[in-house]
């Protein structure tokens, strides 16, 4: 089984025309499973959760914003995936999955971190909290608002206290490197999406065997040849399929060594 997994700061959810545009994304991509960040909602309901998320099978969990910034979004698939517990924090979302399929429990953790030092020490502790509470499979989707090497900023050449501290909970926590994830996942595709809305683009993983993360990579590179059929891409979009190719390349490379 390959499972589907979106993240992206869509930098406001709390305008309904926006929520269509986000939702039409949503369902063109058909993942199992979503979290947004950064919704600035207050409150959460049914009724807005489902102009987001689409189906008649749609699972959903949400932290409310605080003010006007904030606020973390996860919705599913309910007939892919069932939720056996959820845990809610100040910056992060946690939900606990079953694949249907298969049966695999695995643990999924949206974020929206602060900026404040303070704050993000509040955030660390978080996912030790999270670490300690279930010892499943992990992933982490989200904006942590800081990156975890220099070079992610063309502007930050130094490593700040900071990042070194981000660095030091990666490493303890396993969050790159996790052997209990690997053993039930052992193919991983990553690939950036177009952003109709919001000024962050939206991140597709899909984690699962070889030849579903080939298949899936291959989907990727088809919907941006049949978008190049239709007009001409912006520069942006062109860079966009460049990866999308080096991504499906890279997949038919790995299936021809095992």
């Amino acid at each position: 089984m390959k499972v589907k997994i979106l993240s992206w700061n869509v930098r406001g959810a709390n305008d309904s025309s926006k929520r269509k545009v986000i939702e039409t994304f949503i369902r063109n991509q058909r993942v199992d499973l979503m979290c947004i960040q950064e919704t600035k909602l207050q409150c959460m309901t049914d009724s807005i959760a489902r102009s987001i998320g689409s189906g008649r099978f749609l699972g959903w969990k949400a932290v409310n914003a605080e003010g006007a910034s904030g606020g973390i979004f996860i919705c599913w698939d309910r007939r892919l995936l069932d939720m056996l517990d959820w845990e809610e924090g100040q910056f992060t979302l946690s939900c606990r999955f079953r694949n249907v399929e298969n049966e695999i429990v695995w643990v999924f953790t949206g974020v929206y971190g602060p900026f404040s030092k303070v704050e993000r020490d509040a955030l660390w502790e978080e996912f030790g909290a999270i670490r300690g509470l279930w010892e499943d499979p992990w992933c982490i989707g989200g904006d942590f608002n800081i990156t975890l090497f220099s070079s992610e900023r063309s502007s930050q050449r130094r490593i700040s206290s900071a990042m070194r501290k981000f660095a030091e909970t990666v490493n303890d926590l396993g969050f790159l490197v996790s052997p209990s994830w690997i053993d039930q996942f052992s193919g991983i595709n990553q690939c950036r999406l177009p952003r109709p809305v919001s000024d962050h683009f939206p991140i597709i993983e899909v984690f699962g065997k070889l030849e579903c993360n080939k298949s899936a990579a291959l989907q990727q590179l088809e919907f941006w040849d049949r978008e190049e059929n239709d007009r001409i891409l912006t520069m942006e979009e062109s860079e966009l399929k460049k990866e999308a190719k080096e991504n499906y390349r890279k997949w038919v490379i790995m299936e021809e060594t095992h």
